[in-house]
């Protein structure tokens, strides 16, 4: 085996896995809070990458071409857009169901993709998107006797997904509104009763979990440059398969799921088939949950009475 190719098929692995982290902390979050699967999640990762290519076209048109200006101000708006977009999912779909059966959320929220993407394709057209290649530079590692290629960009990617999943991690086990978020996920009633409000916290999760699918749908644009927007379904079922298989309601075992998903995926299509990544994937979720029902990092769920 060419040990070296193996090593940058790993990189390349934990590039792709960084990106399932980071949608599927949206995923585990929702679930985590209210108990509910947000289907829709993975198609407002689809909306940032046009947002993405729509407003670093603007801000260039009007004359601004200082790179880290541009993409900074590009990361606000279309945080600050899909933010909104999370909110109103939650009002709409979410919000009079919570004390309904949980089949009825999830026929809304896949409703709500199913307009997303109707929404998009008509109003941005079904072709291919594609954007410049604004960040050039790589890095090479020297790693057994071989050298592996990494790009500036992807470099990003995995330093942003650490990013997030440790400042979330800290903010629910160290903040006042961390303590909020427990609360309302452990009991809702109860939580109102001593004062947390569930209808600003949950709005609150659906926008820090539409922030995080924008920050990976404006990285994933400034990587690979293009999209369309079908994109959203079968990376969002990844993202939920991550959570799933790390534990869905664990921050870091969500990104551990995408991580190990993401490595899966590689590594098969490097030294497989790449026709069939996606069978390989979904297998190695069934074998975990039949050993860990719980997922890796997942915790038993303790009934409530």
């Amino acid at each position: 085996m060419d040990w070296g190719y193996a090593v940058q098929q790993l990189i390349n692995g934990i590039i792709l896995g960084s990106i399932y982290g980071l949608i599927a902390i949206g995923y585990t979050m929702v679930y985590g809070i209210i108990g509910m699967i947000n289907f829709a999640h993975g198609d407002i990762y689809m909306v940032s990458t046009y947002l993405t290519a729509i407003f670093l076209a603007l801000i260039t048109l009007f004359g601004l071409h200082h790179l880290i200006t541009t993409l900074s101000i590009t990361f606000v708006i279309t945080m600050v857009i899909t933010g909104i977009y999370g909110w109103a999912i939650e009002r709409v779909a979410y919000r009079r169901l919570r004390q309904v059966s949980r089949l009825a959320p999830l026929i809304s929220a896949i409703g709500v993709s199913l307009v997303l993407q109707n929404y998009v394709s008509l109003s941005q057209g079904t072709s291919t998107q594609a954007i410049p290649y604004l960040i050039q530079g790589h890095q090479t590692l020297h790693i057994l006797n071989s050298s592996m290629v990494i790009s500036n960009v992807e470099l990003l990617i995995i330093l942003f997904a650490v990013m997030c999943m440790g400042i979330l991690t800290l903010i629910i086990s160290k903040t006042r509104l961390g303590r909020a978020m427990r609360a309302t996920q452990q009991d809702m009633s109860m939580a109102a009763m001593l004062g947390v409000s569930p209808d600003k916290i949950i709005p609150l999760v659906f926008v820090i979990g539409s922030c995080l699918a924008a920050i990976a749908g404006t990285l994933v644009t400034l990587n690979y440059g293009s999209f369309d927007f079908t994109i959203g379904f079968l990376t969002g079922i990844k993202a939920f398969t991550s959570a799933v298989v790390g534990g869905i309601g664990s921050i870091p075992g969500a990104m551990l799921g995408g991580m190990l998903l993401g490595m899966a995926e590689s590594l098969f299509s490097a030294f497989i088939s790449v026709d069939y990544k996606d069978v390989f994937s979904f297998g190695i979720l069934i074998l975990i949950l039949i050993f860990k029902p719980n997922g890796l990092l997942g915790t038993k769920d303790v009934e409530k009475i």
